[in-house]
Formats: C-alpha cells, structure tokens, sequence
C-alpha cells in the first residue's frame, strides 16, 4: 500500500511540475493529496487490531487501531477541498483576465503588459 501512495505522489509531482496547463497542475496536486491520505490511511492500519468504538461499555477486541490517522485524513480531506475550489477560481479568473490556461502564455501577457 505504501509503495502504491509513493508512485501516485511521484506521478502527482511530476504532473505538477512539467504540465504547462494549470487544470492539469491541479489534478497532479489533487493526485499528490490522494497519495499522502493512502499512505496515512495504510501506516494507521494494524491487522489484528479493531476500530475503537465502545458501545455500551463493551469492547470486542483488546488492541485498538490508531484513530489519530484517520482524523488526520478527514481533517486533510477538507483542506485539499477548500485548496483545490480556490485554486481553480484563480484558474477561472486567470483565464478570463488572458484568455489561456497555459501558463507560459500567461507569464508572456503579464510582462508584456508590464512593459
């Protein structure tokens, strides 16, 4: 399971650094958050172990797994949402003020109107 989150995050970067679209930039940093939430997911996994819920004052198992990573990955969850709706309202609102999404004719519209 680790190795699959460490190819996905590699797959995520590499889309993230040499797409010039920036739709596609999101998608490889959507990609990156959904390898780091798989790889908590599988280090916060113990076999043997079960869910920490106590119902009625009665456990059946003795040995509980770690709820810390799954909040985390909730917690992650709503970041990478939250990031991810402004990232593409900035994509939204660089492709009406240029008219393109690629983003080294967006670097050469910005200097030429610098200039």
């Amino acid at each position: 399971m680790e190795v699959t989150a460490i190819i996905l995050f590699g797959i995520g970067l590499t889309t993230l650094l040499l797409q010039k679209n920036l739709i596609k930039k999101v998608i490889g940093f959507n990609i990156m958050d959904t390898a780091i939430f798989l790889f908590l997911a599988a280090k916060g996994y113990i076999n043997g172990r079960g869910a920490p819920i106590i119902i009625d004052g009665v456990t059946d198992v003795e040995l509980y797994i770690n709820p810390i990573p799954a909040g985390l990955i909730l917690t992650g969850i709503v970041v990478a949402v939250s990031i991810t709706a402004v990232m593409l309202a900035l994509c939204l609102k660089l492709y009406e003020h240029y008219g393109t999404l690629d983003m080294e004719k967006i670097i050469l519209l910005a200097e030429r109107r610098d200039d």
